[in-house]
């Protein structure tokens, strides 16, 4: 619920009263942190960049911390989430997965993480993460799930994936050109990709919570 100026003060300045920018926490690990890039090609200056240029009133706060888990989101949700904060984008699990985590371990994180934001009434668009098939077709169904589930027992906006829009059809020479060496953080090019795929989402995110 947006935070709008007084009544009064129109009546004093006899001009309608205008809201107020939204803000926006993006809670994340490396991938929104921007790991391994100079700052303003990181995820959350893009996006900035992005929404600013489609006309959205939004102050977008970094709240990403490298090899963070959903554990270490839920145990800062809190001081995360300070009174000013009006949505928030959540897009943990990538280091759940590369430890290999109990799904419904990484659940419960979320889920607290979802619990603050209700309590808090901050709108929340849940970004997706799949697992990979090494864990074995139990593990990925029981952690792809997550994301989904949460989203619709919370009400929250879900993203299906992070990576979509790195996605290339038929030539996975191509997708690596999108990364950095390492081969899990995307370069600059691989970020725009993602901003661009996900940014649609993130307005409905900034309309949601600036109503």
């Amino acid at each position: 619920m947006r935070k709008v100026l007084l009544a009064g003060l129109f009546a004093v300045c006899g001009v309608a009263a205008k809201a107020e920018q939204v803000v926006i926490a993006a809670l994340g690990d490396s991938l929104t942190q921007g790991y391994g890039l100079i700052e303003q090609e990181g995820f959350v200056p893009q996006m900035r960049a992005w929404l600013a240029e489609r006309g959205a009133d939004v102050r977008l706060i970094n709240a990403g911390v490298s090899g963070d888990t959903t554990a270490g989101g839920a145990a800062r949700v809190e001081w995360t989430l300070t009174p000013e904060v009006d949505g928030m984008i959540v897009a943990l699990g990538g280091n759940d997965l590369l430890r290999g985590i109990d799904p419904a371990v990484a659940r419960a994180n979320l889920d607290s993480i979802l619990q603050v934001a209700e309590d808090r009434d901050v709108e929340v668009l849940l970004v997706g993460m799949q697992a990979p098939g090494n864990y074995g077709p139990d593990y990925k169904a029981a952690f792809d799930a997550i994301y989904p589930d949460l989203a619709r027992e919370y009400g929250a906006l879900h993203a299906g994936s992070f990576f979509e829009g790195l996605a290339v059809e038929g030539d996975p020479a191509a997708a690596r050109d999108l990364m950095q060496p390492d081969g899990i953080h995307p370069n600059a090019e691989g970020v725009a990709r993602i901003v661009a795929a996900l940014g649609p989402q993130v307005l409905d995110l900034v309309k949601r919570a600036g109503r």
